[in-house]
């Protein structure tokens, strides 16, 4: 062959290379997106894969795409997240209190056990109202059931009341439930009231005062109804 040829193929390899790139370039671009606005099964369950990405907040309308759509059941997730954070910006005290996270079975409101009980106690701490009228108000606004779980540590506070920590859990998640029940007028059919004790650790092993602190929490799960059986 003429000498030339290798150099063209050369040239015609390289332009090959160029954009099979290109062509990867794009394929990121739509793996972005759909980790942003993707499905809630995957979008939502970013979480997993990265706990601190709080993007899945953000409002629908910002990050419209015709190629890219959702089934209703998790626009309504969608539109539940993008709610509740709007319904928290109201109020900055309570923004500082609870954390509000994306879930692979809806939206996940934490709070600090500390924060609406004493150590060993199920008794409502003054001031526990606030949280719990939040969580009414969302239940008001969207058609969203709600499943609230009650952790612990590993520690144990001595108590007659209260055999064990899976005891205390679970009524401390059974006390809210009753607030939420009668002051809100919630149905019971969309509450569920769950006590893990130290089964479900968030931050780590409670090997530390600082993982400890993060385990003892109360959690809101706002989910579809019937999307979760117990």
């Amino acid at each position: 062959l003429p000498g030339w040829m290798a150099t063209f193929a050369d040239m015609v390899t390289l332009l090959l290379c160029f954009f099979v790139l290109l062509l990867s370039f794009a394929n990121q671009d739509v793996q972005k997106f759909n980790d942003l606005l993707g499905s809630i099964k995957d979008a939502f369950g970013v979480q997993i894969r990265r706990p601190d990405a709080d993007y899945a907040a953000l409002s629908p309308s910002q990050f419209e795409r015709s190629d890219v759509t959702l089934e209703q059941e998790d626009q309504m997730l969608l539109n539940a997240m993008v709610s509740i954070e709007n319904i928290l910006d109201d109020d900055p005290e309570l923004k500082r209190t609870v954390t509000i996270k994306p879930d692979d079975r809806g939206v996940v409101m934490r709070v600090p056990n500390d924060i609406l009980f004493d150590p060993g106690s199920a008794d409502f701490k003054q001031g526990y109202d606030r949280i719990l009228n939040f969580a009414i108000r969302v239940l008001k606004e969207q058609t969203l059931d709600l499943v609230i779980r009650g952790h612990t540590d590993d520690q144990y506070v001595e108590n007659d009341a209260f055999p064990t920590n899976w005891e205390l859990s679970a009524a401390r998640a059974i006390a809210i439930m009753r607030y939420v029940m009668t002051r809100g007028e919630i149905s019971s059919s969309r509450l569920k009231a769950i006590g893990l004790a130290d089964s479900q650790p968030l931050a780590g092993p409670n090997t530390t005062e600082q993982y400890r602190s993060q385990n003892r929490r109360i959690e809101f799960l706002f989910h579809r109804p019937g999307e979760l059986q117990f």
